[in-house]
């Protein structure tokens, strides 16, 4: 069964995503619910998802944790909460405890949009992401190349976290640029408690015009520095449309990881994202529990 471990989903009628603005974002304007998840991985293979949150909205982590509840495909939640307020810890047991809690594998926060380089280093992010640890959570990293070397220092600080890299830190592959970034995730890759996520590397090419060639120098960095077996697949749609459908990013994965072995193919394609958000294995495809004849477009 083939994992895909990085997806979001948000309805425009339960609230707005204020980061979709102008007319290059028209594209991500519209709706994504889970119908359109279960019909666009109908024909791929997937047969299990990891939702990940999408904006820095309290509310949103028990709504995907309901979704989860409500789908055979969504089989792990990475949701937020704020890492920084004093009761982190009983926040986070009562998503577990509450509708759905079952499927909360993880936390994310947008670090990416925040002003200081060093902001995973702040005292009270770490005592937000100790609790994170001490709750059986892991943690996706979202980070700019700017910010790897704070990341690094952090995930050297909480050897107990398992840490997941979200985009191998968004590698400037429209410059063709490789140093610094190539240096510090290798720096972060030698760090046992951390994995990557083979995702999102079409939308840092050029959208128009992208070839399979241009991300193959950053993809042979992520798999030499982690391995396969601390890779894992992740399409990051729907966001992944502003540059290819989801087909055409799960078979540039395929031909990106042509070289490796049918187990190291296995580990990406699966077998890291299983181990890493405990996701259960299923002999079988998950078939959607909902009418996709709603689905959107």
């Amino acid at each position: 069964m083939r994992i895909d471990a990085h997806q979001h989903l948000w309805d425009l009628s339960v609230r707005a995503q204020d980061w979709i603005t102008g007319p290059e974002m028209a594209p991500l304007d519209r709706s994504f619910i889970l119908p359109d998840l279960h019909h666009v991985t109908a024909a791929t293979g997937v047969g299990a998802t990891v939702l990940v949150q999408t904006v820095t909205v309290a509310e949103e982590t028990p709504e995907f944790l309901v979704f989860a509840e409500a789908s055979e495909i969504v089989a792990a939640v990475v949701g937020w909460t704020d890492l920084t307020a004093p009761d982190i810890a009983d926040t986070l047991a009562g998503l577990r405890e509450g509708h759905g809690g079952r499927w909360l594998r993880g936390i994310r926060h947008q670090v990416q949009g925040e002003a200081d380089p060093r902001w995973l280093c702040r005292p009270e992010v770490r005592r937000g992401l100790a609790a994170v640890a001490a709750a059986g959570l892991s943690y996706d990293l979202l980070t700019l190349p700017h910010q790897l070397p704070a990341a690094i220092e952090t995930v050297q600080a909480l050897p107990e976290l398992s840490f997941v890299l979200d985009h191998c830190s968004k590698p400037p592959i429209a410059s063709g640029e490789l140093e610094p970034w190539a240096s510090d995730l290798r720096a972060l890759a030698a760090l046992p408690n951390v994995t990557c996520k083979l995702s999102g590397l079409v939308t840092e090419a050029d959208w128009a015009q992208w070839t399979v060639e241009q991300l193959r120098p950053y993809t042979e960095v992520v798999l030499a520095a982690f391995g396969p077996e601390r890779v894992m697949f992740g399409s990051d749609w729907p966001v992944c449309l502003l540059a290819a459908p989801y087909a055409t990013v799960l078979e540039t994965a395929e031909v990106l990881t042509d070289r490796l072995t049918p187990e190291e193919r296995a580990a990406v394609f699966g077998d890291t994202a299983r181990r890493v958000y405990a996701i259960e294995q299923s002999s079988e495809v998950a078939q959607p529990l909902l009418d996709t004849g709603n689905v959107h477009g």
